[in-house]
């Protein structure tokens, strides 16, 4: 992937493969963690499930934005390893939790209100943000790069890399956008009221996201220019008249 040799330049331990299973383990096990939290409230206390789901969203959430919130303690504290301490102390135990709330979605408790007529409607729109959210999150984050991906200039911004893709004239947050799809879909999918209403309020508690971790940061970084571009460029619906150059970068990639 694009970036890989500059991300491994700052954290040399990846290239051994003991490392890259101990950093995917802290995260499946988190992942795990907060799906089995989930499941004991559905089972133990059907009732509060909604807490639950909520509870492992807004930890995730508080967990991994300390990676952008103390930078600059982890860059005074650590100096060259900031970046590396603070992805594995906030980054992968915290944006599991969020993953594994979207997961939940599929298998929340409760009793289907999409029936009848409108079962074949949802599957039908559910299919479509699957299949768009799939394609755009992962032609997004080839185009990003692994260095990207990885949030590496958060921590080293001097050294960022121009991403030249078209779907960033369409889109800010285009893997964010495929992400809100996905859920969504999953909602219509599962079909009760808390599982549509959580999946229409992803977009809502991912502009929360951007709002107070992730943007703040870019705002630093590229100043009036970035402020500038969020004027101009939705986050992550695509407006009609780029809906053609939407279309063409979830086939071609570009």
């Amino acid at each position: 992937m694009t970036g890989s040799e500059i991300l491994l330049a700052h954290v040399p331990e990846l290239q051994a493969r003991s490392r890259r299973l101990i950093a995917a383990s802290i995260a499946a096990g988190s992942f795990a963690i907060a799906s089995a939290a989930m499941i004991v409230v559905d089972v133990l206390w059907p009732r509060w499930t909604a807490l639950g789901q909520m509870a492992g969203v807004i930890a995730g959430f508080f967990i991994a934005a300390q990676f952008f919130w103390r930078r600059r303690e982890y860059r005074e504290k650590y100096g060259g390893l900031g970046y590396r301490n603070a992805f594995l102390h906030f980054v992968l135990p915290g944006l599991p939790l969020m993953f594994a709330a979207i997961a939940h979605i599929l298998y929340l408790p409760g009793e289907r209100v999409l029936t009848g007529w409108a079962t074949p409607v949802a599957a039908t729109i559910g299919l479509y943000l699957i299949v768009t959210g799939a394609f755009l999150y992962v032609r997004s984050y080839i185009a990003f790069g692994a260095d990207n991906l990885a949030m590496l200039y958060v921590y080293f911004p001097k050294e960022g890399r121009l991403v030249n893709s078209s779907i960033y004239s369409v889109l800010r947050h285009p893997a964010y956008s495929g992400a809100i799809r996905v859920g969504m879909a999953f909602g219509l999918w599962r079909g009760t009221w808390f599982s549509i209403l959580f999946g229409l309020f992803m977009p809502i508690g991912l502009t929360l996201w951007l709002r107070l971790a992730e943007e703040p940061e870019l705002i630093e970084r590229f100043g009036v220019s970035y402020e500038a571009y969020r004027l101009r460029v939705p986050a992550f619906w695509p407006r009609v008249q780029d809906w053609g150059k939407f279309m063409k970068f979830l086939v071609t990639g570009q």
